[in-house]
């Protein structure tokens, strides 16, 4: 099990890094396309379109490393045991809403499909699918979590110190 989660992580960095960098690559192909006497049409919604994978692929990297940003000036104070048992119900709650937005995301890809990308050659369906796919994994990391939380194991994915204000 830990093996294909340690291959699951590593794609989705991965992923997470091409679509970024895609970012960076098209915005400058974008500015620099300004002093030439071409422009690319595509450059505006392709940026748009990786950025929201990046998210996808990256948001539930943060949920499994514990990266989001905690405010825990009350749930600090507690004992170890209340707050592990605050973490299960968060990342419960993010279970049950992820779960819905998988169903959702699904219907969502199905809206896509008669609908099609204004400058590029695919159909919606593949931009929509990016909700679907993070919502995929954010209910798999969110299991993952709660795992590690009510076992007493350690989450060797966890940065240390992340997220917490």
């Amino acid at each position: 099990m830990m093996n294909i989660l340690k291959w699951i992580t590593r794609i989705l960095a991965f992923l997470t890094i091409v679509c970024f960098s895609g970012v960076i690559v098209i915005v400058m192909v974008q500015i620099l396309s300004r002093y030439f006497p071409y422009s690319y049409v595509w450059t505006e919604e392709l940026t748009r379109y990786l950025f929201l994978y990046g998210i996808c692929f990256g948001a539930p990297l943060a949920l499994l490393r514990n990266e989001y940003i905690n405010v825990d000036v009350i749930i600090g104070r507690f004992s170890e045991k209340v707050r592990r048992y605050y973490d299960v119900g968060i990342n419960f709650t993010i279970l049950i809403l992820s779960a819905i937005m998988v169903k959702e995301g699904y219907a969502f890809i199905q809206l896509g499909k008669s609908q099609a990308s204004a400058t590029m050659p695919f159909q919606m369906s593949v931009i929509h699918a990016g909700i679907f796919i993070m919502s995929l994994f954010l209910f798999l990391f969110s299991l993952v979590r709660i795992g590690f939380l009510l076992s007493n194991k350690k989450n060797d994915y966890e940065v240390e110190g992340g997220g917490e204000i």
